[in-house]
């Protein structure tokens, strides 16, 4: 079936410019309610990244663009002669919101560049730029639910990790994208969610997602994801990324790692979807790429009440790393590589 990813509706976006605000759909609601918050400060945009209001890689990115054009306009109507000098405090800030996730310093950086030279108000150019972001990951993640959805096009059934969908994107989804774009070629059958802990991100938005659109989705404890695949019930696994390393290494979810040797094991293949902006050529290896722990409360207790003896210690680091040995495809934007390596990343860019 020939179905062309532009012509596939998603419904959900998880951030909009309103004219004179960032408009988030707050994901900590999810899926019980659709609660909006409107953002005018880039302090505001920072809490809410740092808060889990609005995750996932792509997504951070491109809010926090929308939140230097906050913070221009902020700056200038201080002073329009040292805005430049004003801004700078902010995006410190919105830099600290989330250290892993590599598209927030991209975004930043690419937003710097553009207000360097700007002489007179810098928020009609800012947002064009802050637009431009947004419409390009929405593009790019069409591009690789094409190119995915080539690559399990033999696949009834999938398993993922997190989200990678509309919430955790411009819009379309990364690996979600990509499970969105076989299931509406009429390839793939059903998708597997792992529930992903503390945060329950899979079973909260990944299944919520599916549901509005329709695409059958079974979720599973993440303890369970070993035994779905030892009894072939499951032909691959496609997860996205929070920060790709120049040797292939990936930073994803906490669990990432588990399900990459357990897929090795069992013979299926592991595929990481992710934008080139989530490609991090400074950080050579995995081992240099920070890891963001959010406190053991996250762990120990839920939705404020103890799921755990009191002060009883707990480990959370938020994401783990997947040694490139262990990703069979990369599936990027701006191409497919098998078998990731240091030398294909780099010819990757090259082209």
């Amino acid at each position: 079936m020939s179905v062309k990813t532009a012509d596939i509706v998603d419904s959900v976006r998880a951030m909009t410019w309103t004219g004179k605000s960032l408009r988030l759909l707050d994901q900590r609601y999810l899926p019980a309610e659709e609660k909006y918050v409107d953002l005018h400060t880039a302090v505001g945009v920072a809490e809410a990244v740092r808060n889990m209001v609005v995750r996932g890689a792509p997504a951070i990115g491109v809010t926090a663009a929308y939140g230097v054009v906050l913070a221009a306009k902020k700056a200038y109507q201080q002073d329009r002669y040292r805005w430049r000098e004003l801004v700078e405090t902010d995006l410190v800030i919105l830099a600290a919101a989330r250290p892993t996730a590599v598209n927030l310093a991209w975004a930043l950086a690419r937003m710097r560049d553009r207000f360097r030279f700007v002489e007179e108000d810098p928020v009609p150019v800012l947002l064009n730029e802050a637009a431009a972001i947004h419409r390009e990951d929405i593009d790019a993640n069409h591009r690789m639910g094409e190119l995915g959805a080539a690559i399990i096009a033999d696949c009834l059934n999938v398993l993922t990790h997190c989200n990678t969908g509309s919430l955790a994107t411009g819009g379309y989804g990364t690996a979600l994208g990509v499970i969105r774009t076989a299931f509406a070629r009429g390839t793939l059958v059903s998708v597997f969610v792992n529930e992903t802990r503390p945060w329950l991100q899979g079973s909260r938005l990944t299944a919520w997602e599916c549901r509005q659109e329709q695409i059958p989705v079974t979720v599973i404890a993440d303890s369970a994801a070993g035994a779905l695949m030892q009894q072939g019930k499951v032909d691959a696994v496609v997860v996205g990324a929070d920060r790709i390393a120049a040797n292939g290494d990936v930073a994803n979810k906490i669990g990432t790692y588990s399900l990459a040797v357990a897929a090795r094991h069992h013979g299926l293949k592991f595929i990481v979807v992710a934008p080139c902006s989530t490609i991090d050529r400074e950080t050579s290896c995995g081992g240099d790429i920070p890891i963001e722990d959010r406190g053991g409360g996250e762990i120990t207790e839920f939705a404020g009440q103890n799921i755990a003896p009191a002060g009883l210690a707990a480990w959370n680091p938020v994401f783990d790393i997947t040694p490139a040995s262990l990703v069979d495809v990369l599936v990027t934007e701006k191409g497919v590589i098998d078998q990731p390596d240091s030398c294909k990343i780099e010819a990757l860019f090259s082209q």
